[in-house]
């Protein structure tokens, strides 16, 4: 006997960018989003009955069509809009998931002030949020960010590790720590400030990466997913992925030359890597 057990679809990679115009100037948001929709539609596998089906086209013109009359200030807040208006229209469609992906754009610097029209990309980190849910039920959100590259040049160590016949790494008190931080958090209700819980929490996480005295990156990393829940009472728990980039040391002696921690090699492959979910104690 077979049977389908579960399935999706819907639209992914729709491009966005909105442009809200003020008196005083622009703000610009870039966003690229997926809708996917779950539910009753067995017979367009088994039958080829595209009835239940909404064309994932026209998921990409409700993208843009909601959009345009959209008043969320955040992406959490537009997914929860895009949801509910999916739902409406759908009965057959038993919950649908939107996920989100925010480009940052930056107002560009003019004598001093903040260009009130004109924009320069930020850095390479993308911010996140995936927005679920089922007919009748509450929302679950996940907000976060991905690939947020960070490096410091002291306060990070790695000694006292296993030794076995295979182990070549030296220990060392002072080493280059870099990473690319993806993290993920889920919150207390589903109407919080996004926008300002989004940006005391990275405010936090960054000034505990700067000032932790590492050990090793899976305590700077609890260190600050510990900060996060300690500062920002919103959130419920947080999960945090942390390669490890290795900058290894040049050897120079063969030049005649000594190397006190100043010439490194900058590698992405093999790299370490380091996750754990953190959350407030029931």
């Amino acid at each position: 006997m077979i049977e389908l057990v579960e399935n999706r679809y819907g639209k992914s990679r729709v491009r966005l960018m909105k442009v809200t115009r003020h008196a005083h100037g622009h703000d610009l948001r870039e966003w690229t989003v997926q809708v996917l929709l779950q539910g009753d539609f067995e017979a367009t596998h088994k039958d080829g009955d595209n009835s239940r089906i909404l064309p994932t086209d026209t998921m990409k013109n409700t993208v843009y069509s909601l959009a345009r009359t959209s008043k969320a200030a955040s992406m959490e807040d537009y997914a929860k809009e895009l949801i509910d208006f999916l739902l409406g229209r759908n009965p057959q469609a038993s919950s649908t998931s939107v996920h989100i992906e925010s480009t940052p754009w930056k107002r560009l610097t003019i004598d001093g002030e903040p260009h009130p029209s004109t924009f320069v990309k930020g850095s390479g980190e993308l911010q996140t949020t995936t927005v679920e849910r089922a007919q009748g039920k509450a929302f679950r959100i996940l907000s976060g960010f991905d690939n947020l590259v960070l490096l410091k040049t002291a306060n990070s160590a790695f000694e006292g590790y296993i030794k076995d016949s295979l182990t070549t790494l030296t220990e060392t008190k002072d080493r280059l720590f870099g990473t690319a931080v993806t993290a993920e958090w889920s919150y207390l209700s589903s109407t919080p400030d996004f926008e300002t819980v989004r940006a005391k929490l990275c405010e936090t996480m960054l000034r505990t990466f700067a000032n932790h005295d590492s050990k090793s990156v899976q305590q700077t990393l609890y260190a600050m997913a510990e900060s996060a829940l300690e500062d920002v009472p919103e959130i419920d728990e947080i999960k945090i992925t942390m390669p490890n980039k290795h900058c290894l040391l040049v050897d120079l002696s063969r030049f005649g030359q000594d190397n006190p921690n100043e010439i490194f090699v900058p590698t992405d492959e093999p790299h370490g890597y380091i996750e754990a979910r953190v959350r407030r104690k029931p």
